[in-house]
Parts: C-alpha cells; sequence; structure tokens
C-alpha cells in the first residue's frame, strides 16, 4: 500500500530515467495523471496513456531522453508532503529556475503548472518542481 502516490510516480520516473528504459508504469489517480499530463506538456516526457486492467487502471509513461541518450528531466523534487504541506500564492510560483524548470501546482482550478497559476492569479499547494 502506498499513501503518497505523487511521490511513487515520481520516483518511478526517476529511477526508470536512471536505467534508461523506454516505458515505465504508474498507479492512477487524478492527481498523478494530471502531473503526468503537465510533464508531457512541457516536453518532460514523451506520451503517457491510461490502461485499464478490468476495475484497476495504470498510467504507462514514456519516458524522453536528448541526442546523447541522457534524460530530459534533471531533477524532479516532492514539495508538499503529507506529512507536511505546503502552499504558495501567486506571486510566490511566477519562475523556478530562471523559467527553465515547472513548478506543478494544485489550485482551486485544477493542477496547474507554476506559469499558468501566475496568469490566473492563483496560488494552491505546491506539488512538485521539475527541471
Amino acid at each position: 500500500m502506498v499513501n503518497d502516490l505523487i511521490s511513487d510516480s515520481l520516483t518511478r520516473i526517476r529511477n526508470a530515467a536512471m536505467r534508461r528504459l523506454d516505458v515505465t508504469t504508474l498507479m492512477h489517480s487524478k492527481s498523478v495523471e494530471a502531473v503526468v499530463a503537465i510533464l508531457a506538456d512541457k516536453g518532460y516526457i514523451d506520451s503517457f496513456n491510461v490502461v485499464e486492467n478490468g476495475p484497476k487502471k495504470s498510467i504507462n509513461v514514456v519516458l524522453k531522453y536528448d541526442e546523447n541518450g541522457k534524460t530530459v528531466i534533471n531533477e524532479m523534487k516532492r514539495v508538499s508532503k503529507p506529512g507536511r504541506r505546503v502552499y504558495k500564492h501567486a506571486a510566490d510560483i511566477k519562475r523556478f529556475k530562471n523559467g527553465y524548470g515547472t513548478i506543478i501546482v494544485s489550485t482551486s482550478k485544477g493542477v496547474l503548472p507554476n506559469d499558468k497559476a501566475f496568469e490566473l492569479g492563483i496560488g494552491g499547494e505546491v506539488m512538485c518542481t521539475v527541471w
């Protein structure tokens, strides 16, 4: 049993990238699917699809590598954890790593990247950072 599906998903992606795997499988939840969709939109992963195995669902993630075979993701960190939630205002999530990184924020409008949340003028729970 996994208590924190988002940190488990980030760890699975990180480990698969270190092993130079093409595809990894994640446990499904709506928040994990939203985070993976943002990673795909921002170009950190190649693609993903949701697979239904009877009543259970899983997410297959196709990882992305550069021309040298190095992973596109330099670092993935879980910021807000079940033991310590971290919330930020819209002004505090404006930029990350001079615009090269992405902060994924859970807001009242859904799970959004930092640039979209700043554009809407809303803050929320900082789920993770990627660059």
